[in-house]
């Protein structure tokens, strides 16, 4: 059970800390072109935000996007022989 567990904490940081760096590099893209006090919601109003908040909310988009996309990328990833004997999110059984 504890192997287990600290297999999935690996799992957890080998896709949390990439996607924070890509969450970082974005940030810098996107905002190098946006300015984020000109932004708009979709009815056409201003956003009542200030940049920093900006800044922030858009980069833990960005971070969840990329872990998202990391943990897609693993559940693929798989084997079917691995997922037939564990099942479709764990081991067949309870935890």
């Amino acid at each position: 059970m504890a192997d287990r567990l600290q297999r999935g904490w690996r799992y957890l940081a080998a896709i949390a800390w990439p996607a924070f760096i890509m969450a970082a590099v974005l940030e810098l893209l996107v905002f190098a072109l946006v300015d984020p006090l000109q932004l708009h919601t979709l009815s056409g109003s201003e956003l009542a935000l200030s940049a920093q908040a900006v800044y922030t909310l858009s980069f833990f988009v960005f971070w969840i996007a990329g872990i998202g996309t990391g943990l897609m990328t693993l559940s693929l990833a798989r084997s079917s022989r691995r997922i037939n004997r564990e099942g479709p999110v764990g081991p067949v059984g309870g935890p």
